[in-house]
């Protein structure tokens, strides 16, 4: 007959107490370690999910017709209308090359100059355009008011570009028929894409708390190809069919002073955003000088 094999109760208590040493170890040691990497990992995403959202704005807002960011009631959103390239147009005839001289029909041996005291249909452009301007897309000169742009009494739908003679520009714009106001010094236009057009940025929902995850509430849209409003928003628009930015936002902030500077020809966006997820909170702040010099 053999013995049955088993374990003592001194090897019982030996393997309880080293599981039990082996379990605080863990429990002091180890999961602050792991929670410690989350945590870092958690703020990251955070970081750069606001970042992301930061740069796109800031992108909008240096890249904004001058005079065109409006901000309703409130620091909750605001409004502005990014440009896709800037040129100058001829501002006069050219005396040395038209055939006939003085000719005023734009033409293959006629320049076209832009004239601001009539209605106009086409115009000379005198340098490169990088990215290119597309049919479809707006002519904007000389806005000095925030509305002008949005009320379309500086802008205008180009319906054709053509390259004219090279001694004309380097390409000639036809355009919606428009009486453009007198442009500023150089004769300077801004394009804006037509498949834009005005851009409003929304933060809705983040209120300054967070639910009971430790996730923020809110959601940073960015709203576009809505069209020109001609007026001024009185409060941020519906986000339906907007992208969305950035999520589970805390905190959004967005202060515009439009003559910062004793010069008073730039503006200055300060852009405030706070981010929070499973009780990690993390708060970036940028800004933008805007230039206002048409």
């Amino acid at each position: 007959m053999r013995r049955a094999r088993g374990f003592t109760m001194v090897e019982m208590v030996v393997v309880i107490v080293v599981t039990a040493f082996l379990a605080v170890t863990v429990a002091i040691v180890v999961k602050p370690t792991v929670g410690s990497y989350v945590g870092v990992r958690t703020r990251a995403e955070l970081i750069d999910q606001a970042d992301l959202a930061l740069r796109r704005m800031v992108r909008d807002v240096r890249m904004g017709v001058p005079n065109s960011i409006r901000m309703p009631g409130g620091q909750q959103c605001f409004e502005v209308v990014p440009f896709l390239t800037s040129g100058r147009y001829r501002r006069g005839p050219d005396t040395v090359n038209d055939d006939p001289p003085g000719c005023s029909t734009p033409s293959s041996t006629c320049s076209a100059p832009l004239d601001t005291t009539t209605v106009t249909t086409v115009f000379d452009v005198l340098n490169p355009l990088s990215p290119m301007a597309a049919v479809g897309d707006e002519v904007v000169i000389n806005n000095q008011s925030a509305n002008d742009i949005y009320e379309g009494s500086n802008r205008s739908a180009i319906t054709g570009i053509t390259t004219p003679a090279a001694t004309q520009g380097m390409y000639r714009f036809t355009v919606s028929p428009k009486q453009f106001p007198y442009g500023y010094d150089g004769g300077r236009f801004q394009v804006v894409p037509g498949n834009q057009k005005a851009v409003f940025y929304v933060c809705s929902g983040a209120d300054g708390t967070v639910d009971a995850n430790g996730d923020g509430k809110g959601k940073l849209y960015r709203l576009k190809n809505y069209g020109f409003n001609a007026a001024y928003p009185s409060a941020c628009p519906s986000v339906v069919g907007a992208d969305v930015l950035a999520s589970k936002v805390k905190r959004c902030t967005f202060t515009y002073d439009p003559n910062k500077g004793a010069t008073q020809q730039s503006g200055y966006l300060s852009i405030l955003i706070e981010v929070s997820r499973g009780g990690e909170t993390t708060l970036l702040n940028a800004g933008a000088h805007v230039s206002n010099v048409p």
